[in-house]
């Protein structure tokens, strides 16, 4: 049987390690940072750690309709999305992810991009 990426990961415990190392670069980012200066933290990890665990192939999932909405009040221009996408890559080579593995997750932020930049 063929491990998905989730499952070579470690699943939902190193997902979530990723992706709270994720936010805390995140935060610090000038530009990305205020977008979370009055946002419940505990929660949008939550759906984060969600988001990429089905990017890696793992249980979660979100459809286009909750992406969305989940972004539609943001002010997010391609600049944001740009920068996030890069420290997105940064943190996970950090982890140990391989540079074809990360590709995987990045490009699964870009397919929707026209979700969340206005």
């Amino acid at each position: 049987m063929e491990q998905t990426l989730f499952q070579k990961y470690g699943g939902f415990s190193k997902v979530s390690r990723i992706v709270l190392d994720l936010y805390n670069r995140l935060l610090d980012d000038d530009d990305i940072g205020p977008f979370f200066d009055d946002v419940d933290m505990a929660r949008i990890v939550d759906h984060q750690t969600k988001f990429i665990s089905s990017l890696l192939g793992g249980p979660a999932s979100y459809t286009d309709e909750q992406i969305s909405r989940m972004h539609h009040h943001l002010e997010i221009h391609t600049r944001h999305f740009d920068r996030l996408s890069e420290i997105l890559a940064e943190t996970l080579t950090d982890h140990g992810m391989t540079p074809q593995d990360v590709e995987t997750v990045v490009q699964g932020f870009e397919q929707r991009r026209k979700l969340i930049v206005v």
